[in-house]
């Protein structure tokens, strides 16, 4: 069986576990360790695929279709392993499947309670991943911060499994804050006192302590957490303020967090970390040769978390250029056909983001129209595609009253139209058409020039589709769809091939852009931009 590894939080929230986590499971996996990270999250919604954007920022999506947290974007972007709908699950999943259960009589009468009925389903699920032999290590990160009501029944999930597991099978990480008060000039770990107490009046004794502090912790202080926490003196970590979220693994393989690990696990002969293409991509991107600014043109950009995978795929593209990449953020209702040449004229690239609704609609349409009349690099990702056949149809075609039924449900010409098979589902939750998706792209085509292949997969979210009844128009005026679904044939990529670089996917290339294995649209966009 493979080995456990569970990540708590505590004093705050947003302190970082998601990353703690990737970066640990990074530094396993440089070791030869085959790892796994899944995360629990304490809200009912039965996944985030429902949830605004500015609630719970980005929606990632998996490649077999999960709508999940944006951690597990991080932990495929660190370790380059995918990962599924078993590697995300929500209370409300887990309160859904004990309901079926008790409705299909499988508690055979018995009052169904939180213990023992809703804690079981906890451990089977934290189980799950661990039930067959492609894991040595799982690491998995519980959301929330300890003491938090909504946290309580995986925390006791946690306390159970130690009865459970092999004692040598299973560790417990705490990550805390340590809090610099500017006006003492001195850092406080009473908080981290605090929030080790609490998670020990659950029953659960945290095995190693991972202090977030902005300031060095010091001999003194890690003895003082250790013996106050009740945790060996070399298990308190110092986790410093990294200039770069791509720092924390090697800034954790100093304070031998692996090593600490590996120890108690008792793993014997384990091969040292190599991360010569991790320092070679942290080379690249902290000293690049050249400079670039692209605009995201959006509607969530008040909030970065609602398009982490986008500004992460900029920064893996841009070292790949040894290039850094200046994403500026505007707002898609505030461009209008006044001020285009205010809001676009310095920008080296134009970069639509996805979306729902109508909302910013017409910004994004001008934006477009300015990338392509101008012929400034263009790159559209599923609600930009969409907005860039609909520019096309409106400025070029000259087809009146051009839109997508998702904006306008009775347009006279529906370049963008619901797939017919869902025209009748009434339920938003998992409607889309999601996951991995097979593209077979054109020879010739710009397309087939950045990826190299004809065959390609890659991974999608929504349910709108270009209408394939105008598209022999579209290409008669000069855009070309060059790639397609082989077995819907519906359109997945849009280009203008006279144009330096135009663009439009409907799928989300950012969902599969890695640190090692950057996405080679994006590659190939900020290329473009450079030239």
């Amino acid at each position: 069986m493979a080995k456990f590894i569970f990540v708590t939080g505590g004093v705050t929230s947003s302190l970082g576990k998601g990353i703690l986590a990737a970066s640990l499971a990074k530094l396993l996996q440089s070791r030869g360790l085959r790892v796994t990270i899944q995360k629990f999250d304490p809200y009912i919604n039965i996944d985030p695929g429902t949830m605004n954007p500015y609630e719970h920022g980005e929606c990632y999506v998996t490649e077999d279709g999960a709508e999940t947290d944006l951690d597990l974007g991080h932990y495929e972007r660190f370790l380059g392993v995918y990962t599924s709908q078993a590697n995300n699950v929500t209370t409300g999943k887990i309160y859904q499947e004990v309901i079926n259960r008790e409705r299909r009589g499988d508690y055979l009468g018995k009052t169904v309670q939180v213990i023992p009925h809703i804690t079981d389903e906890i451990k089977r699920r934290m189980l799950l991943l661990g039930n067959s032999d492609q894991y040595d290590i799982i690491l998995t990160e519980v959301g929330g911060t300890v003491g938090d009501i909504e946290s309580l029944p995986f925390v006791e999930g946690i306390r159970q499994l130690k009865w459970l597991l092999p004692k040598e099978d299973y560790m417990v990480i705490h990550l805390t804050l340590v809090p610099y008060l500017a006006s003492a000039k001195e850092l406080k770990t009473k908080p981290t006192q605090h929030s080790v107490k609490e998670l020990q009046s659950y029953g659960v004794n945290p095995h190693i302590i991972v202090c977030r502090t902005e300031m060095p912790l010091g001999d003194e202080r890690k003895r003082k957490i250790a013996e106050f926490c009740n945790v060996e003196r070399n298990c308190v970590i110092e986790a410093l303020d990294a200039e770069t979220i791509y720092d924390v693994p090697l800034n954790l393989k100093r304070e031998k967090l692996d090593e600490i690990v590996l120890e108690k696990f008792g793993y014997k002969d384990v091969p040292d970390t190599d991360l010569t293409e991790w320092n070679d991509f942290l080379q690249r991107y902290k000293f690049p040769k050249k400079e670039i600014t692209i605009g995201l043109i959006g509607k969530y950009i008040e909030l970065k978390d609602a398009y982490i995978s986008i500004y992460e795929s900029f920064i893996h593209a841009g070292a790949k250029n040894e290039c850094k990449v200046n994403v500026e953020r505007i707002h898609s209702e505030d461009i209008n056909k006044n001020n285009l040449k205010e809001k676009l004229g310095h920008l080296d690239g134009i970069f639509v983001a996805p979306g729902f609704g109508h909302r910013g609609m017409d910004g994004k349409i001008f934006a477009i129209q300015y990338a392509r009349e101008n012929n400034v690099p263009f790159f559209g990702v599923c609600l930009g595609m969409q907005m860039a056949v609909i520019e096309f149809a409106k400025n070029v075609l000259k087809l009146e009253d051009a839109n997508s039924t998702e904006m306008k449900q009775h347009a006279l010409n529906p370049v963008i139209d619901m797939m017919q098979e869902q025209k009748t589902i009434v339920n938003m939750g998992g409607t889309m058409r999601l996951g991995s998706y097979a593209c077979a792209i054109k020879e010739n085509t710009m397309a087939h020039a950045v990826y190299g292949k004809t065959n390609i997969t890659e991974r999608h979210r929504h349910r709108y589709e270009f209408n394939n009844k105008y598209l022999q128009q579209f290409t008669d005026k000069g855009m070309v769809a060059s790639g397609f679904n082989p077995d819907s044939n519906l359109v997945e990529i849009i280009e203008i091939p006279t144009h330096k670089f135009f663009i439009g996917v409907q799928f989300h290339p950012e969902f599969k852009s890695t640190i090692l294995k950057p996405h080679p649209v994006f590659c190939a966009f900020v290329k473009a931009c450079l030239s």
